[in-house]
């Protein structure tokens, strides 16, 4: 074989790898699209068989006018419900285990959380005396607990994702897994009630749906500001799972865990939204505490909030959706808030 014959077989077999290689890209390509096309149809199925609009709400007390995600500074409320079947809960007995406000701020893209001790000592307005916080939900489902954490933060609670502990182990079961800094060696029962089921050692590790949740409501080790940030920690780890690059292919069954287990106000186009708050692949994210102390001078045990930690939470809040430091200046072309200005009166309509 002469050097002319032998660099035109070489070119041609050149070509072909070329060829293939640009068929193997252009299958990947089409079957990726087929897959997001699936994905956001099934998604959208899920978001419209969870869609629960609260009755009467159309918006917050604390709003003139409606707000959208990315076009407003919001705030999304997270309730975590226990109402497994094994302990028969009606709504009337349900209690929010877990409370967490977030507020998400459109210039910025930055997100600030708030864990809400259950017990926390507040003023319920469904019932107009004050009571635990947890509570709130039984005298009068989401809406009471929205009413009451408005009340509480001094802040509009614009939408609320309301999941129960099925859908809690189900979705970190989905993702395969998150990783999470256990503080200490822990034993807790499972979500069946079994005691002793879960058994975690100190450190950073890969828990499991079951672990997870055990982390998360344990109390029998620390206290409940403690607790709130370990919830924070768990929802910031779900969160870095569910944008890595790894789990795209686990969506489906992470949509699928959701299913009936979630209800929200929240719209299918509202969802697609909050994902430019995480496009680049990470979240600003920074967690808030409500200090307090125990109190059991009534023989319930209560957690008393400090009052002065309440009024930064709050500062920072309205600060973070932009009703302050112009708060006293503000109108109603300038803001959709009818919160407290700095001279104690509130704006109106």
């Amino acid at each position: 074989m002469n050097r002319k014959e032998y660099r035109k077989r070489k070119n041609g077999r050149r070509r072909n790898v070329l060829k293939a290689v640009l068929a193997i890209a252009v299958t990947l390509l089409l079957a990726l699209s087929a897959y997001g096309i699936y994905l956001m149809k099934q998604a959208e199925h899920a978001a419209n068989q969870s869609y629960e609009s609260l009755e009467g709400r159309a918006m917050s007390d604390l709003r003139t006018e409606k707000v959208e995600p990315l076009e407003d500074n919001v705030s999304v409320l997270f309730m975590g419900l226990d109402d497994s079947k094994k302990r028969d809960q009606s709504e009337s007995n349900t209690r929010t285990d877990a409370l967490i406000l977030a507020t998400l701020n459109n210039d910025d893209k930055s997100v600030k959380l708030v864990s809400i001790p259950r017990d926390s000592y507040v003023y319920i307005p469904e019932i107009g005396a004050y009571d635990k916080i947890t509570h709130a939900y039984g005298y009068g489902g989401a809406r009471s607990t929205i009413e009451t954490v408005e009340e509480l933060l001094d802040v509009p609670v614009d939408y609320y994702v309301k999941m129960n502990f099925n859908a809690f182990v189900e979705v970190i079961d989905a993702l395969g897994g998150i990783t999470v800094d256990v503080p200490y060696a822990l034993e807790e029962k499972n979500e069946a009630d079994i005691h002793g089921a879960i058994q975690l050692e100190p450190g950073i590790q890969e828990v499991n749906g079951s672990e997870a949740l055990a982390l998360a409501r344990t109390r029998h080790y620390d206290n409940d500001i403690e607790r709130g940030k370990r919830q924070q920690m768990i929802l910031e780890a779900i969160l870095d799972e569910l944008l890595s690059a790894g789990s795209i292919f686990k969506y489906d069954d992470v949509i699928d865990a959701v299913g009936s287990n979630m209800k929200t106000d929240l719209t299918f186009k509202d969802m697609q939204a909050f994902l430019e708050y995480a496009k680049d692949g990470s979240l600003d994210i920074e967690n808030l505490t409500l200090d307090g102390y125990d109190d059991m001078s009534t023989g319930v045990y209560y957690w008393q909030l400090d009052e002065e930690s309440l009024e930064e939470i709050q500062d920072v809040l309205q600060s973070h959706l932009g009703f302050k430091p112009d708060t006293s200046t503000l109108t109603n072309s300038d803001s959709s808030y009818t919160g407290e200005t700095e001279s104690g009166e509130y704006a109106t309509e």
